[in-house]
């Protein structure tokens, strides 16, 4: 059965398939040498296919494990495999590939921080990024300017972007002070600058936006800034699930690095049960200035901010 070769490619992790359209487009894709065309159709999966030049072993995804990766990005880093001004991309501190090549489930644009995904199987990657999957993105987000419960309402029954209606799944108030306030926001699409957008059109600004989780899959307080994780069989076939995908039976995880993992989140428990006990005795502290009047006391989470 012929398939098109754009989806070939990305499941033998070539890039996802909007990558490999563009790819096919620009003319740097042949088929037993000939240059291939949008639309092309892939009939024999014996066919020498060739991406800039080189072979791509198009029989390997069956053969090889599907790997994910949760990446913490930090801001200023931008989402491409590499930057002509010699910028720092998100796949320069990824870990090395022989036979395949990491995918991003997704972007972010240069000054957004937090959870990407990446991996070896461009065919879950294009899967995750479509709109029809409603797969949920969350992000925490500062916005500098005055918000009621009028313009939130706005937001999530859906208002005119220049490419359609959008609108957020759910808004939940952090907190603030002054003109900055905190929300945590929840999209369904992956729309460029969607967010932002739509902030903007309530004449407000984002001033920090921050992934913090891709569908069940949440940014983890302990995954440094530029450091990334290996996902387990478990999540991994949570995602594949969640998009209708056969599970895997493998993972590259062994034995060794869950008990490396269980070791370090042992210490880290125990470091912040120390941090706790310290902050718990200084507390009376804190709060016998804040009644002086040397500290503020903090107010409750979630509570809406009062007109100034």
């Amino acid at each position: 059965m012929s398939e098109k070769l754009q989806k070939v490619l990305a499941r033998a992790g070539t890039g996802s398939r909007r990558e490999m359209e563009s790819y096919i487009q620009a003319g740097r894709v042949s088929v037993n040498g000939v240059v291939a065309k949008l639309g092309d159709r892939l009939d024999d999966p014996s066919a020498l296919v060739r991406v800039d030049g080189h072979a791509v072993p198009l029989n390997a995804p069956s053969e090889s494990v599907c790997r994910v990766l949760a990446y913490n990005k930090p801001e200023g880093e931008l989402c491409t495999r590499s930057d002509p001004e010699g910028r720092r991309t998100v796949f320069d501190r990824l870990p090395k590939l022989k036979d395949a090549r990491w995918v991003a489930v997704g972007r972010l644009d240069a000054n957004t921080s937090g959870l990407m995904l990446f991996t070896t199987d461009g065919e879950l990657a294009n899967r995750l990024m479509h709109p029809s999957r409603q797969v949920q993105r969350e992000y925490m987000v500062r916005v500098f300017g005055e918000v009621n419960e009028d313009m939130v309402r706005k937001l999530v029954a859906g208002v005119e972007l220049e490419d359609g209606v959008a609108r957020f799944e759910d808004v939940v108030y952090a907190g603030g002070e002054g003109m900055n306030h905190t929300f945590y926001v929840v999209i369904t699409e992956g729309r460029n600058r969607e967010v932002r957008r739509l902030w903007e059109t309530q004449g407000v600004t984002v001033s920090r936006l921050k992934r913090v989780r891709y569908g069940d899959i949440y940014l983890e307080k302990d995954l440094p800034r530029g450091g990334w994780r290996e996902m387990e069989l478990k999540e991994v076939n949570y995602l594949r699930e969640m998009v209708e995908m056969q599970p895997e039976s493998q993972t590259v995880i062994t034995p060794e690095d869950q008990k490396r993992k269980k070791s370090r989140q042992k210490i880290r428990r125990a470091v912040r049960r120390y941090e706790e006990r310290i902050d718990s005795n200084d507390k009376p502290k804190k709060a016998r200035q804040a009644r002086r009047g040397n500290a503020p006391a903090a107010g409750p989470k979630g509570k809406w901010p009062e007109k100034g």
